[in-house]
């Protein structure tokens, strides 16, 4: 069938065959149908969706258009966790070494930030030398020596996903379900994983701001993992503020080395806890949640996390002294405090506007090619709930460029609500996909 045909089928609302995806991808990643074509499909998925059936499809097509991954040599359980993105969403900097320091491998491929969402790559980049743009041997090896590995999408792994995801970008169809389940999936089975936990962010500050929307999008991806025999588990977790106290590459970084010394706030501490022990789970080392977090609590109160990060620092070209010395992370020139303007309580600090503030001062990219100074951001010494009084501190600003601070701080002052009642308190956990305390197993 010729990619016409396959297009009209979506556009009059047919499913198509799993031979027709396959046919459409194949020829996309070889170049041999054209980007308007690409995107006549990716615009009817987008008006007519796709069935369940039809993205377990595309995500097959996608895994397989380029090369996969495997670790038989490594005996321990293959793991990953992966967020869909928020403001101040650091965990990965904290789980990735205490999930391999309580005995799991973890195998984490991450991407860059893009609007007021930050990147894992992007932070990891902020510690001087550490080098992201891994070969897949230096991968293998880095995840041989130190139990975690932690890098980019390199050119031949799932190449369909980075032509679609640029289309997506520009033609208005990023928000497709079934296109951001397969987007996640095809590079997630592409690791060679044995367990994956998902953490799918909703609320102002997350890439899908309904719960039910982005319940929806945790069991499509749990049905996919599940199809090709992967236990997983997501957490929907809240984003209408942001998570700890930082945000900015630098300043997020140091947040994480403080959370594994035992010293991070306590809802980054929290979240760090649950997805840890949801990976021990789908990984099959635990089977009791409550042992499960018990082991992070104990690889954090020993010690043993922060040793894996320092040896990941290490073996992929990092200072490895910024551990002990946080003064060698960059640091921003200047400081400027933003504090209440009445007594009362802290009731919103909306976190899309937030991510924006530090995206104005230079932390996050409007466009992927953008340049980040890692050193500007945000540091909260006030979070929601809290009571403040007129002329006490809620925020400091760390910046470098005034034209750019101008505009920054305007958005944030947005971004603040203080009202004279507390509000009510929201869990930071909202549910588990599958529903249930054992984790997900494939049937």
């Amino acid at each position: 069938m010729k990619a016409p045909d396959i297009i009209r089928k979506k556009r009059d609302g047919q499913k198509l065959s799993r031979e027709e995806i396959s046919e459409f991808i194949t020829g996309l990643t070889r170049r041999e149908i054209p980007d308007y074509q690409a995107t006549a499909l990716l615009m009817a998925i987008y008006f007519r969706g796709l069935s369940a059936r039809e993205t377990a499809d595309l995500t097959e097509a996608m895994m397989r258009s380029g090369r996969t991954l495997s670790f038989p040599e490594l005996a321990e359980p293959k793991v990953d966790k992966h967020s869909t993105g928020g403001v101040g969403d650091k965990t990965s900097l904290v789980v990735a070494p205490a999930a391999a320091a309580a005995g799991l491998r973890v195998p984490m491929i991450s991407g860059r930030g893009l609007g007021h969402t930050g990147g894992t790559l992007d932070k990891l980049e902020s510690i001087p030398g550490f080098n992201t743009r891994l070969s897949l041997e230096e991968f293998r090896r880095v995840l041989s020596v130190c139990g975690l590995a932690l890098m980019g999408q390199t050119e031949d792994l799932v190449p369909a996903d980075r032509l679609l995801y640029a289309l997506r970008d520009v033609t208005a169809t990023v928000e497709s379900l079934p296109l951001i389940s397969a987007s996640i999936m095809s590079k997630k089975l592409a690791e060679g994983l044995d367990g994956l936990t998902l953490d799918v962010k909703t609320g102002s500050g997350a890439f899908m701001k309904w719960r039910e929307d982005s319940e929806a999008l945790a069991r499509r991806m749990v049905e996919i993992g599940m199809a090709r025999g992967l236990r997983v588990e997501a957490l929907i977790t809240g984003m209408d503020q942001p998570l700890g106290n930082t945000v900015g590459n630098s300043l997020e970084v140091i947040e994480c080395l403080e959370t594994m010394k035992g010293r991070g706030p306590a809802d980054l501490n929290e979240l760090c806890r649950e997805l840890t022990a949801s990976m021990l789970i789908v990984g099959g080392l635990e089977a009791s949640r409550e042992r499960a977090r018990g082991r992070y609590d104990a690889v954090i109160q020993s010690g043993q996390a922060l040793e894996r990060f320092q040896r990941v620092i290490e073996q992929q070209g990092g200072d490895a002294h910024v551990v002990e010395d946080d003064r060698l992370l960059p640091r921003a020139v200047h400081q400027e405090s933003l504090v209440a303007w009445e007594d009362g309580f802290l009731t919103a600090l909306e976190a899309e506007a937030v991510g924006r503030a530090a995206m104005g001062l230079g932390a996050g990219r409007e466009r992927m090619d953008s340049a980040i100074d890692p050193a500007v951001g945000l540091v909260f010494e006030k979070k929601v709930g809290d009571p403040v009084s007129a002329g006490e501190r809620i925020c400091v600003l760390h910046w470098n460029d005034a034209a750019m601070l101008v505009r920054a701080r305007a958005t944030l002052r947005s971004a603040i609500v203080i009202r004279p009642e507390p509000p009510g308190a929201d869990p930071l956990i909202l549910a588990r996909v599958p529903d249930d305390e054992k984790g997900a197993t494939p049937a």
